[in-house]
């Protein structure tokens, strides 16, 4: 059986016994009904995994003995911001769960003129900490011991004119050139990816204000969801550490 891998909210200064949250109670206890004796791997967002021992194990609460710090990073040398217009259904959350997968460093969901989600301020809170949660559990799943930050949701112009030294893409199905044919050396990337619609003519107008280059992926007209996901390997698999 594997060992599971669990979040602790809570920065782990030190060895021995440690509480942990009441979500990775629920989850060792009801969920993979996990008993005394039994090995974790405990990460707490530093880059370190703390191998651990679980000591006590009840309905809401689960103590562990911490055994060592290991340093272990599994961080792509790409440093990658994903500038993703919120998308309708579990799209959005497909798209942030994959892209932690594939090494996305910070995702900012955007708002734009055909943005398909109309919420208010509340519950766009809640999507947020929802989806946090999805990047918890998918450096859990996935190896990764530095959580990737979900950003308050802004306006595409607010994130397109925020300053930054990284390269800028919008993906285009007319572009000139795709990512292949980018220059290097690149080590931080803006990758832009619009909603189910497209951008407007006046959005692509402001994004070449700020410098954002127009990438081709390939012939094909892609979905939301998956123009992200493709572009994420593409530049992990030419700059990062894929392939």
């Amino acid at each position: 059986m594997r060992i599971p891998r669990i979040y602790h909210p809570e920065p782990i200064h030190a060895l021995g016994s440690l509480t942990l949250s009441e979500d990775a109670a629920g989850h060792l206890g009801r969920v993979l009904r996990m008993k005394e004796g039994q090995e974790v791997l405990l990460f707490d967002g530093s880059g370190h995994e703390f191998p651990a021992t679980i000591t006590q194990i009840g309905k809401k609460n689960v103590d562990v003995e911490v055994l060592e710090k290991v340093s272990a990073s599994i961080e792509s040398p790409l440093d990658l911001h994903l500038g993703q217009v919120v998308s309708r259904g579990d799209k959005m959350e497909f798209t942030i769960q994959k892209s932690v997968e594939l090494g996305v460093n910070t995702i900012t969901p955007l708002i734009s003129e055909r943005c398909g989600v109309k919420l208010d301020a509340k519950r766009f809170e809640k999507k947020l900490q929802q989806w946090q949660k999805i990047a918890i559990s998918a450096c859990e799943q996935c190896g990764r011991n530095t959580i990737p930050e979900i950003r308050p949701i802004m306006s595409l112009e607010q994130w397109c004119a925020e300053p930054s030294e990284a390269l800028k893409l919008n993906l285009h199905p007319r572009a000139k050139y795709s990512i292949n044919t980018l220059p290097e050396p690149v080590t931080k990337v803006r990758l832009l990816i619009g909603p189910e619609g497209g951008l407007s003519a006046q959005e692509i107008e402001m994004t070449e204000q700020y410098q954002f280059e127009e990438t081709l992926l390939g012939p094909r007209v892609l979905r939301t969801e998956t123009a992200a996901l493709t572009a994420i390997t593409a530049l992990q698999v030419r700059f990062g550490d894929l392939g």
